[in-house]
Parts: structure tokens; C-alpha cells; sequence
């Protein structure tokens, strides 16, 4: 499956044209370099001050932190739904700063999915339509996109419940579909904020085990979580104390010498 758009008039971003990592490799996907975040209130509120780091093609990694820390804004940075004060944010080699608004959501609508705590399913719609619209912007035909839904479903152990409403199924199932819609333009990265945070525990505990065999399958995906326990199962964990980053740790691969992973980067720490 390839995503379809028209190239957009701007000239700076087409979907036709640039490069779309979707597998595993040292690609960067998601770039974040030296970015601050500065609202203008009185006093102005510095939410993100010199944060760097970068995610390549097929990681699973936990950004992590209490409330306060700078993840919201951060994730909000991260999928292009803000812009830096300061700094530079890359998706798949694409400055976001460089965009004007209509290729920023030509890029989001192709690059990027988004799986958020409260799943967001339009109940009057299937299961199949609520993932097709995942492609709603990325100018692929109905036929086109009910078929690639149908694959997504596939993918997180839903393809026997297409024509269900989302209101027949279960939470976790509800959150599958979510996902499902988040895969189905096979994005470079998926970005989940809390995505456990309205199951139950043992739920919440299948839907990490299915993003550890998406990742197994060379899905790129950023999960967003105030819970050292859902970080503590990523193979890397950037965790976030007052805007900075304080940590961004990777467990060794097999055959790899043991450690403490990979230590913040300089002038990161706290």
C-alpha cells in the first residue's frame, strides 16, 4: 500500500515526492532539534527549553513524565499541531517551520498517526468507514480506502468485526480501531498520548503488547505517558522534568553489551 495525494501548490512539501521511512533502519523519521516552547502570558511560560533528540525508522520508545513536564507540548510539536518558539522539528527530513498551513496538513495527513486516550470513533459510522477516514485527507479514493482499512483491521486483530458500530465494541477493541486508523496512511511515525489511559489494566496491557508486535513488524511509534510502568516496557524512554529532557535511556539489543543506555544529551541534564 502507497499513500495517494496530489502534489500541493505551495511547492515545498508533496506527499509524491518525499521520502517516506516506514520500516525499521537509521533514517531519521522525527527530528526535534534544540526546540524551545515559549507562551506568551504574562510572565511568558517557557513548557520546552533546548530540547534534542531524534527517532529513527522502526523504534518503540516512552516519552515520559509527570504532570507539567513538557510532553503535551512536545507531543503537540511533534505532530505539527504547534510550531517551536525556537528551534527546528523534522519529520522525515521536512522542516515544519518551512511549511505554510496547507502542505503543514498535506504533511500531517500523510506522515504522521494519532492515537489519543479518548479513541475518538464517529459511532454513527462502521468500523471499516471509522479507519477509512484516516485517509479522508490523503486524496485516496472510497474503494481505495475502504480496502487499505480492511488490511489495518488485519494488522490489530480486528478483521472479523468490520461492519460492527463502536458502540458494539468493547474499550480495547475501541482502542484497536484507533490504532488501526492511525496505520492505514502507513505513516512514518504513530504518536499515542496516553493510549491506555480509559482501559483497565489488563486491556491497557494487550494494547501494549500489540504496539510491541507492530514494532516487532518495524512500526515506528512514540508513546506518551505520565506512567513509569507503561515507559518501563519500551525499549527507550525520553523522560521530561520542567521542559527538558532528563534522560532518554535504550535498553541494549540481543547480542549487545549490557548498560544503562544511551545518557542525555549534553547540557540536557537537569
Amino acid at each position: 500500500m502507497t499513500s495517494a495525494a496530489a502534489p500541493l501548490a505551495a511547492g515545498r512539501f508533496s506527499p509524491d515526492n518525499q521520502a517516506h521511512p516506514t520500516s525499521g533502519g537509521t533514517r531519521p523519521v522525527l527530528e526535534v532539534d534544540h526546540v524551545t516552547k515559549v507562551y506568551p502570558s504574562q510572565p511568558p511560560v517557557t513548557a520546552l527549553q533546548d530540547v534534542s533528540f531524534t527517532v529513527t525508522g522502526g523504534e518503540l520508545l516512552a516519552i515520559v513524565g509527570p504532570s507539567g513536564s513538557g510532553k503535551s507540548t512536545l507531543l503537540h510539536l511533534m505532530g505539527t499541531l504547534d510550531r517551536p518558539s525556537a528551534g527546528h522539528v523534522r519529520i522525515t527530513g521536512v522542516d515544519v517551520a518551512s511549511l505554510s498551513d496547507r502542505d503543514l496538513a498535506a504533511l500531517r495527513a500523510t506522515r504522521i498517526g494519532f492515537v489519543f486516550q479518548q479513541f475518538f470513533l464517529a459511532e454513527h459510522q462502521t468500523v471499516v468507514d471509522n479507519v477509512a477516514d484516516g485517509l479522508l485527507y490523503a486524496s485516496v479514493p472510497l474503494t481505495q480506502r475502504r480496502a487499505r482499512a480492511l488490511q489495518a483491521l488485519e494488522l490489530v486483530g480486528l478483521a472479523e468485526r468490520p461492519w460492527a458500530r463502536p458502540t458494539q465494541l468493547s474499550g480495547g477493541q475501541r482502542q484497536r480501531v484507533a490504532i488501526a486508523r492511525a496505520l492505514v496512511g502507513q505513516p512514518a511515525i504513530v504518536l499515542a498520548d496516553e493510549p491506555t489511559g480509559n482501559l483497565d489494566q489488563t486491556t491497557g496491557g494487550s494494547i501494549l503488547t500489540l504496539f510491541d508486535q507492530l514494532h516487532h513488524q518495524k512500526v515506528t511509534i512514540a508513546v506518551i505517558t505520565h506512567d513509569q510502568t507503561i515507559a518501563a516496557r519500551m525499549p527507550r524512554r525520553i523522560e521530561m522534568l520542567d521542559g527538558r529532557i532528563v534522560a532518554d535511556t535504550t535498553d541494549p539489543g540481543p547480542g549487545e553489551p549490557d548498560g544503562h543506555g544511551q545518557p542525555a544529551p549534553p547540557g540536557q541534564q537537569p
